[in-house]
């Protein structure tokens, strides 16, 4: 199964020490949706994760990282 990675907690305190609610009010979520996505229990949709991205001012690779498993031929 892919995984998908993100790096949001070090860019939060990369821009400021931002909080998960300032972040969650900047990109349109939840604080708890903030919450899941640091702890990997959530992957955003793709709208959710170009917000997120922008509320940075950054680019979604930036922020988030698929990696496909390997595969045994």
């Amino acid at each position: 199964m892919p995984e998908i990675t993100n790096c949001i907690r070090r860019l939060r305190f990369d821009h400021g020490e931002m909080t998960q609610e300032e972040l969650a009010r900047l990109s349109g979520c939840t604080r708890q949706t903030i919450i899941a996505l640091e702890a990997g229990r959530y992957t955003p949709s793709l709208a959710l994760a170009f917000r997120i991205a922008r509320s940075f001012g950054c680019r979604v690779e930036d922020v988030f990282t698929f990696e496909e498993p390997e595969t045994s031929e």
